[in-house]
């Protein structure tokens, strides 16, 4: 229970940090489109979006499991989209936005996590899994989140949830440097974004970050053990179950960070060592 609510426990404490607790909580949408949402932590925050009375797309790169998910949870609609290609974004978001007009969420849950260690793999090899491993976790999020900025921008409130991962405040998953790197980026570009807009747009345009610990889904289908994430082999591990339970407990309370487990106290602990710094940076006094 300490580890499950430590961000609670930590931004309560000490929420004299920028990023804490908005009142309102972060399920003043209407429409969701939640990429990657064929399975894993995607499905699951789709299927509560859903319980919480919320229309909800769901995109990917596999029709067979979209098809799946969306008769299974009730989606109001499933599209095919490969975020790692950045050319099909503006096509995509035209025809979701015409489809969709109400549409006032972006979940940018889709990702990647390969093993890449230099040892094992040719330059060639490593080259063109780390740049495809960037546009799916880098270039993705970012296309997807700028170009639906204007259409965000007619709504009366809106809301940008990056999933990012605590291997984005401390890389201690050695075999994957890339997927680290991708995700301190995406943690980093959240908390710059959310300032922006907080600046620009007056809140109106909300910026979510969820940080997942390990969680037992199929991220790890590329290692030797693609079952090393699941409880069962490792005691610090949560269930999707788990952990969803703690990301709409942070949700509801209107978190703009949020995390779980006893991995989340990293998340914790970072923001207690840099949180105040970036403080001042937002107020202009660094």
């Amino acid at each position: 229970m300490r580890h499950r609510h430590f961000l609670s426990y930590f931004f309560y404490e000490f929420c004299q940090i920028t990023v804490a607790i908005m009142s309102s909580g972060n399920l003043n949408f209407q429409c969701a489109i939640v990429t990657g949402g064929g399975g894993g932590i995607g499905k699951a925050l789709a299927a509560y979006f859903i319980s919480k009375g919320k229309k909800v797309l769901i995109a990917g790169r596999t029709e067979s499991n979209l098809q799946k998910t969306a008769k299974e949870i009730g989606t109001a609609g499933y599209y095919l989209l490969d975020t790692g290609k950045t050319s099909d974004i503006p096509a995509f978001i035209a025809k979701v936005t015409a489809e969709h007009p109400e549409l006032d969420c972006l979940v940018n849950n889709a990702g990647v996590q390969r093993p890449l260690e230099i040892s094992k793999l040719d330059a060639t090899e490593f080259l063109g899994k780390a740049d495809q491993e960037i546009d799916i976790n880098i270039r993705g999020p970012m296309h997807l989140a700028l170009g639906l900025l204007s259409h965000f921008r007619q709504k009366k409130s809106a809301i940008i949830i990056n999933v990012s991962s605590v291997l984005g405040f401390v890389p201690f998953s050695i075999i994957n440097p890339v997927y680290n790197g991708t995700k301190a980026w995406l943690h980093f570009w959240s908390m710059n974004l959310r300032t922006q807009l907080k600046r620009d747009e007056g809140g109106r345009i909300k910026v979510v970050e969820i940080a997942p610990p390990m969680v037992g889904t199929d991220l790890h289908r590329d290692r030797e053990d693609p079952d090393d994430n699941k409880k069962e082999k490792n005691a610090e591990a949560l269930t999707v179950e788990e952990f969803i339970e703690a990301v709409a407990e942070g949700l509801e309370k209107g978190h703009d960070i949020i995390t779980a487990g006893k991995m989340g106290d990293i998340v914790g602990q970072w923001y207690s060592t840099f949180g105040g710094v970036y403080s001042r940076a937002e107020e202009g006094r660094m």
